[in-house]
């Protein structure tokens, strides 16, 4: 079977079916669930946390390989509910521990490389920039 609809379009209740079932679909995509959380708009705050603890029963080493692969995600959905009650240092502490699980994440798994996720493209900040969203090689001067 196929989804054929983004995980963000989907009602609350057709969303918690898919995550429980989603081993019956063949487009099932669990960075896209996660990204759905964060940006579906129709879900209450209550609602994205439900969801969030349900995709981590069962997605755990996903959801904490996200800090690696999509680290900006993986923040959204830590902070969920909290955004407002958490001060800058708080939000600058939460970051530096995603790094430092990340930087603990890649050695552990003798990843040397980071050809994947947010690191393998080009992202100087510049919205005009013509190499924004290339791909290329590690260490080379236009990867920041």
């Amino acid at each position: 079977m196929k989804i054929n609809k983004q995980f963000n379009q989907l009602s609350y209740k057709r969303l918690k079916e898919i995550i429980v079932n989603h081993k019956k679909y063949a487009d099932f995509n669990t960075l896209g669930v996660y990204r759905a959380i964060v940006e579906h708009e129709k879900l209450s705050i209550k609602q994205k946390i439900e969801m969030r603890d349900l995709a981590n029963e069962y997605f755990s080493k996903t959801f904490n390989f996200l800090q690696v692969k999509d680290p900006n995600t993986y923040f959204a959905l830590t902070i969920l509910g909290e955004e407002d009650d958490l001060t800058v240092a708080d939000k600058a502490k939460i970051r530096e521990d995603i790094r430092r699980n990340k930087e603990k994440i890649l050695k552990a798994k003798r990843i040397k490389h980071r050809n994947f996720g947010y690191y393998s493209k080009h992202n100087c900040g510049d919205d005009a920039c013509a190499y924004n969203g290339v791909m290329f090689k590690e260490g080379s001067r236009h990867l920041l």
